[in-house]
């Protein structure tokens, strides 16, 4: 009788993903001598955003699901765009999302691999020095449905297209006037098999190998043979790159040696709702200031959502709910939101802040008097205790828990309404006062001595409950609303406007002379809290001493749906 696996055995192949199954059918069949190394290889020319985050996962969870090793490889091949600032902050962010990598490598360490690999196609007849222009070479490639022609320079001799890829090198040959080609089949139907460029002349030191080097490989060219060299078993990239698979397996087909290959998967990258990927239009958002800089916290940069409060576990679980699959599509922003915020209410302190505020005095409560109330600060974990806030006879409340002439389903402070103050006691609203402009300046309210928070006699029940904090114990604060920075779900598609006129007017908000407990005095830069009945924030890297500054991590529920449904 054949024997059952253990449920839960089969519940985990049920569960994983197409990468995986491939990965665990590799290791089934001895490829590689069973051996999994993966690589995450980006550019040094921008910071990482939420897409990357998605790539970082897979590059490195597979890899420590099975047992191997992920390396950290710098795609440093065009000097014009790349940067040690970049290098730095990419590093950061991996280790932010708790990851650590097995090694770093630089495609500029296989330089002379790869140099050593072009002469030795040149040698075979497989690749050619082409003087052409850029125009003249697109043109020749064809279309899709037409073959390309063949290049004037394609047969030119062998011992004249290593002298010119030499002189290319030196320094002898200007930018643009000569480029090296593989010499494929300029009939394919893979418009990449039609003789791709695979070395061009740049004129510029290289962040790390300065001015050894003239001539630069392409992406196609240094990406495979650079898995190759390092000993890759599973390469995994964003879905762009199937239509180069073919290119990918031809180049290491002329280099390999023995039964080892590196084996390119594809899976689709992340789009999101209300954001923009592009780097390119990033870097304009930051070169023309209309964000604060790459760690802006509306900007979907991993060190903006770093700075926004977003927590690595909040975007690990976000990317294993919209999981790997083999076909683009777009995601609503709101399940990352809805992600962060579970985890965030899972773990965080709930605290008092008042944002917009006018003071309460409750009018029966003796002066001078100081309670100290009972606050859990976190209901969802018993473990993190609770604390004592100090009440007083003024308190701050928001300001739109009070209206003199409210709707019938109001349930907050209004003439003969009652309502509890938070871990507190019942007050009943008396009143208000107003400036001369009939802005409310005060709200009057008496207190139930018998209805404190606790207390037997508490138990009558009132319909709303409203937060505060005690006026002579109260720090204030600075307190930035983040929303979305675009105001359409898709700004890439909108192709009559410019990206920039799509940008949110209201993305950010900055509310200043906000009330918080005294609690938060001692606050770091990144701490998280819930302000109770409005959301998660954090301390801002732009607080200092007796100044707080908070941003809005998310508000409490997803309320953009209601307002721009």
């Amino acid at each position: 009788m054949l024997e059952r696996e253990h449920p839960q055995v089969e519940e985990n192949k049920k569960s994983l993903n197409f990468i995986e199954q491939i990965v665990e059918n590799d290791l089934k069949e001895g490829k590689n001598g069973g051996r999994i190394q993966t690589r995450f290889p980006p550019e040094p020319n921008g910071y990482l955003h939420i897409g990357h985050a998605k790539a970082i996962c897979i590059d490195f969870g597979i890899a420590q699901k099975y047992g191997g090793i992920c390396n950290l490889r710098f795609d440093d091949t065009n000097p014009v765009k790349e940067d040690v600032e970049y290098v730095d902050s990419i590093m950061e962010d991996i280790k932010w999302l708790g990851y650590e990598w097995g090694n770093v490598f630089y495609a500029s360490d296989y330089f002379q691999q790869l140099w050593d690999f072009a002469v030795k196609l040149i040698k075979e007849g497989k690749a050619y020095v082409d003087e052409q222009s850029a125009e003249e070479i697109a043109r020749q490639k064809g279309t899709p449905t037409q073959p390309g022609t063949h290049s004037p320079y394609r047969d030119r001799p062998v011992e004249e297209s290593l002298e010119l890829f030499e002189k290319m090198n030196s320094g002898e040959i200007p930018e643009g006037k000569m480029v090296l080609r593989a010499k494929i089949d300029m009939a394919s139907s893979n418009m990449h098999f039609r003789d791709p460029i695979i070395y061009r002349v740049i004129h510029l030191a290289h962040h790390r190998t300065g001015t050894q080097w003239k001539a630069y490989p392409m992406y196609d060219f240094a990406h495979g043979q650079s898995d190759y060299f390092e000993g890759v078993t599973h390469s995994l990239c964003t879905l762009e790159f199937v239509v180069h698979r073919p290119l990918y397996d031809w180049f290491i087909d002329q280099l390999a040696e023995g039964d080892y290959r590196p084996r390119q998967i594809e899976f689709n990258r992340l789009n999101l709702t209300y954001t923009v990927m592009s780097k390119r239009k990033l870097l304009q958002l930051v070169q023309e200031k209309l964000v604060s800089g790459w760690d802006d916290p509306r900007m979907p940069t991993l060190c903006g959502m770093r700075r926004r409060g977003y927590t690595p576990q909040g975007i690990h679980n976000f990317i294993d709910r919209i999981g790997y699959t083999k076909y683009d599509g777009m995601n609503d922003i709101s399940l990352l939101e809805h992600a962060v915020r579970e985890d965030l209410n899972k773990r965080v302190m709930r605290v008092s802040g008042v944002i917009d505020p006018v003071k309460l005095i409750l009018t029966n409560y003796p002066e001078g008097q100081v309670e100290e109330m009972e606050a859990i600060n976190n209901p969802e974990d018993e473990s993190m205790g609770s604390r004592k806030v100090k009440f007083t006879r003024e308190l701050w409340i928001e300001r739109d828990d009070f209206m003199e002439e409210a709707p019938q389903k109001y349930f907050r402070l209004t003439p003969g309404n009652e309502v509890r103050l938070k871990n507190a006691y019942i007050v009943k609203c008396t009143g208000c006062k107003k400036d001369e402009l009939g802005n409310v300046t005060e709200v009057y309210a008496a207190y139930d001595p018998q209805s404190r928070s606790g207390m037997p006699e508490a138990n009558r029940r009132v319909k709303g409950t409203i937060h505060w904090v005690s006026v002579p114990h109260s720090l204030d604060a600075e307190v930035r609303l983040y929303d979305r920075l675009f105001m359409v779900e898709d700004p890439s598609a909108e192709k009559e406007k410019d990206f920039r006129e799509l940008i949110n007017p209201d993305s950010l908000i900055v509310k200043a002379g906000c009330k918080v407990e005294a609690y938060l005095k001692d606050a770091k830069p990144l701490e998280s809290f819930q302000f109770q009945r409005i959301g998660y924030f954090n301390v801002d890297r732009d607080s200092t001493e007796g100044k707080l500054v908070f941003n809005r991590t998310v508000a409490l529920k997803d309320s953009w749906k209601k307002q721009n449904g």
